[in-house]
C-alpha cells in the first residue's frame, strides 16, 4: 500500500513538468528536422510528454513508453553483465529509420524516431543535450516536496 501511494505521488510530481518537457521535445525536433517523433517517459514506462503525432503515423505514446521501459531493462542488464557501466543510450537502425533511447537523468528516458537519412552524429549530439535537460527537469520535480 505504501509503495502504491509513493508511486502515485511520484506520478503527480512528474506531471508538473509536462509542459517544460514538451517544450524541450519541440525544440529538439526544430534543431533536428529529420526526427519524426520524440517521447519522454519515466523509466517505468509512464509517458511524461510526447511529440509523436503527425507524419501519417498511428503511434501510441503509451505503447512506445512501455516498449522503451522493456528495452531499458534489457539494456541495463546487458551493460551491467558486460561491465560497461550504467545505461547511456540505445540505437536501433531499421529499414525505415532509427529509434534511439537516451538516459535522461536518473528517472527518465528520451526516445526519438528518425528518418533513415539522418546524420547519426548530429542525432546523438542534440538528443544527448535534450536528454540531459529533461533529466534535470524530471529529477528536480521528484526532489521537490509533494505539497510545494
Amino acid at each position: 500500500m505504501r509503495r502504491a501511494l509513493r508511486l502515485r505521488g511520484e506520478r503527480r510530481q512528474l506531471m508538473t513538468v509536462e509542459a517544460e518537457v514538451l517544450g524541450e521535445l519541440r525544440r529538439l525536433r526544430v534543431r533536428v528536422p529529420q526526427l519524426t517523433g520524440a517521447l519522454a517517459a519515466s523509466t517505468d514506462g509512464l509517458v511524461l510528454a510526447d511529440e509523436l503525432s503527425g507524419g501519417g503515423t498511428d503511434i501510441e505514446p503509451e505503447g512506445i513508453a512501455a516498449l522503451t521501459a522493456a528495452a531499458l531493462g534489457v539494456s541495463l542488464r546487458l551493460a551491467d553483465s558486460t561491465g560497461r557501466g550504467g545505461f547511456r543510450e540505445l540505437l536501433i537502425r531499421g529499414e525505415h529509420g532509427y529509434v534511439a533511447t537516451y538516459a535522461a537523468g536518473g528517472s527518465a528516458v528520451l526516445t526519438v524516431l528518425a528518418e533513415p537519412r539522418i546524420n547519426v552524429g548530429r542525432l546523438h549530439l542534440e538528443a544527448r543535450r535534450s536528454g540531459a535537460r529533461i533529466g534535470e527537469l524530471v529529477d528536480a520535480a521528484l526532489e521537490r516536496p509533494e505539497n510545494a
